[in-house]
C-alpha cells in the first residue's frame, strides 16, 4: 500500500510540474511576439529596484493596511511552501517528518512559525474576502472585473484559507497522534499553534485521527499542486513575474516619451534632402508607427500584461476614471493580457503562424474613447506595485490612430496644425508671442 501510494505521490508531482511547463512556455512565447527593446542599462539600479519593490514591495504601503494583509500573504506564500520540501520528500520515500531527526529541537521552532504564518495568512484571507464581498472597495468592484477576474480572485482566496486550514489540522492530528505513541509520527515538541487546538480532536479514535492527518496531507499538498497548475492562468502569476518585471522597468525620467526615429529622419529629409541615403535594392521593412496589436508593442508591455496583479490601483488614482470617463488603465493590461493569448492559440491552431482573424488590441479591445481619454499624467505609473506601465502602451496604441488613421478630433487637429505653423499650441505666431511677452515685462 504504501508502495503504491509512493507511485501515486510522484505521478501527480511529474503531471503538475509538466503542465506548469508547458503553459509558462506558452507564456515566454506570447510575450516575444512583441518587439525587441534594449532595457539591461545599468543593473545595480535594476536589481536595487527588484529588491525593494518586488521583494520588499515597497510601494504597496502607501496604502498600509492591506499593505500588512499582503505581506502576511506574501510571506506566508513563500516561507510555508518551504515545508513544501519535507512533503514531496516524505511522499517520495514514503517518510513522515523526515527532517524532524535532522535538526532535532529546531524542527519545531520552524513549524511552529509557520503556523503562526499560516494563521496570519488564514485571517488576512478572510478580511481580503471581506473588503472585496461585503465591504465592496470601489477599486475591486469595477465592471473590468465582471465574470472570471473576480472569481480568480475569490477562488484564490478561497484556497487559501482552506490551505493554511488543511495545515492546521493536520499538525493537530499528528500531534495527538505523536502523545499517544502511534509508531508512525515521531515525537517532536508541541507546535505553537496547533499544540493549543489538540484538545479538539482529543476524544477521536487513532484511526479517525490517522484519517484526519492523512487527508489533511493529501489534499493539502494536491491544493498545492493544483495552485501550481492554475498559476499560469491567474492573475496571481505576478508572484513569479514581479521579479523580473521590476528588474526590467524602464529608468528614463517618469512622463518622458520615446521619439520616433523613422519620423524624425522624415522630417530631417524633407528639410535637408541632400541627408537622405541613396535607395538601395533591399530596403528595411517600415515599423509602424506607432501600436495596432500586440505584435507592434514591445517585449516589455506583453511582460507588463501578464504582471498586472488586477489591484485596480491604478484605475483608482487615474483622473480620467475618478471623472466619470471609460478609461481603465487596469483594463487596458487586461485587454493587452487577453488579445495575446487569444494569438496565441490562434498559432497553435494554425501550426505556429498567427492566421489574420481581422481583430486588432486598437478598436477590438480597446476602444478610441478610452484612448483619448487618457490625460498622460503618470499617476497609473506611479501607483503601480508592481512598475508596470500602462501609459506606454496608451501611447503607441493613440500614436497609431493619430499618425496612421488620422484619427483625432478636431480639437487635436488645430492644435497639431498650431504647432506644425506656428511652433506651440495656440494661434499667435512667435512674433505675436515675442510682442505679448514683451508688453508682459513692461507692465
Amino acid at each position: 500500500m504504501q508502495v503504491v501510494q509512493q507511485i501515486l505521490f510522484i505521478v501527480l508531482v511529474g503531471v503538475a510540474v509538466w503542465f506548469f511547463t508547458k503553459k509558462v512556455k506558452e507564456i515566454m512565447r506570447n510575450i516575444k511576439l512583441g518587439r525587441d527593446e534594449d532595457l539591461t542599462d545599468n543593473p545595480g539600479e535594476r536589481w536595487k529596484n527588484m529588491a525593494l519593490i518586488a521583494l520588499g514591495q515597497k510601494k504597496m504601503f502607501k496604502k498600509p493596511i492591506p499593505a500588512i494583509l499582503h505581506l502576511f500573504v506574501y510571506a506566508g506564500f513563500v516561507i510555508i511552501n518551504i515545508e513544501i520540501i519535507e512533503i514531496i520528500l516524505d511522499g517520495v520515500l514514503g517518510q513522515h517528518r523526515l527532517f524532524a531527526p535532522l535538526i532535532g529541537g529546531l524542527y519545531p521552532i520552524l513549524i511552529g512559525c509557520f503556523e503562526v504564518l499560516a494563521a496570519l495568512v488564514l485571517i488576512s484571507c478572510v478580511i481580503f474576502l471581506i473588503r472585496r464581498n461585503v465591504l465592496k472597495v470601489r477599486r475591486l468592484n469595477l465592471k473590468e472585473l465582471n465574470g472570471w477576474p473576480r472569481n480568480d480572485a475569490n477562488l484564490i482566496l478561497i484556497t487559501e484559507v482552506v490551505l493554511m486550514s488543511l495545515f492546521l489540522m493536520m499538525n493537530t492530528a499528528d500531534l495527538v497522534l505523536q502523545s499517544r505513541g502511534n509508531p508512525h509520527y515521531p515525537v517532536t515538541d508541541s507546535f505553537w499553534i496547533s499544540g493549543n487546538l489538540t484538545g479538539m480532536f482529543s476524544g477521536l479514535s487513532d484511526g479517525t485521527l490517522v484519517a484526519i492527518e492523512r487527508i489533511g496531507w493529501w489534499l493539502h499538498i494536491i491544493g498545492v499542486l493544483a495552485f501550481l497548475c492554475y498559476l499560469p492562468f491567474s492573475k496571481h502569476l505576478h508572484i513569479v513575474l514581479a521579479f523580473p518585471n521590476t528588474w526590467y522597468m524602464r529608468l528614463t525620467q517618469k512622463g518622458e516619451m520615446k521619439n520616433m526615429q523613422e519620423i524624425q529622419n522624415e522630417v530631417l529629409y524633407m528639410m535637408q534632402p541632400e541627408l537622405a541615403p541613396a535607395p538601395t535594392g533591399d530596403q528595411p521593412a517600415q515599423q509602424r508607427f506607432g501600436a495596432k496589436d500586440v505584435n507592434d508593442l514591445s517585449w516589455k508591455n506583453l511582460l507588463d500584461a501578464y504582471s498586472c496583479t488586477e489591484c485596480g490601483r491604478c484605475t483608482a488614482a487615474c483622473p480620467a476614471n475618478q471623472t466619470g470617463k471609460k478609461l481603465s488603465p487596469r483594463k487596458i493590461m487586461m485587454d493587452t493580457r487577453d488579445r495575446m493569448e487569444e494569438m496565441g492559440k490562434n498559432i497553435d491552431a494554425n501550426g505556429g503562424t498567427f492566421a489574420d482573424d481581422g481583430k486588432t488590441l486598437a478598436h477590438d479591445y480597446i476602444t478610441v474613447e478610452e484612448l483619448r481619454a487618457c490625460t498622460t499624467c503618470q499617476a497609473c505609473v506611479e501607483a503601480c506595485p508592481v512598475g508596470i506601465d500602462p501609459l506606454n502602451i496608451i501611447v503607441q496604441l493613440r500614436r497609431y490612430l493619430v499618425m496612421e488613421e488620422s484619427n483625432s478630433p478636431q480639437e487635436w487637429n488645430l492644435m497639431f496644425g498650431n504647432i506644425e505653423n506656428n511652433m506651440a499650441p495656440w494661434k499667435f505666431s512667435p512674433d505675436e508671442r515675442d510682442k505679448w511677452a514683451e508688453e508682459m515685462n513692461n507692465a
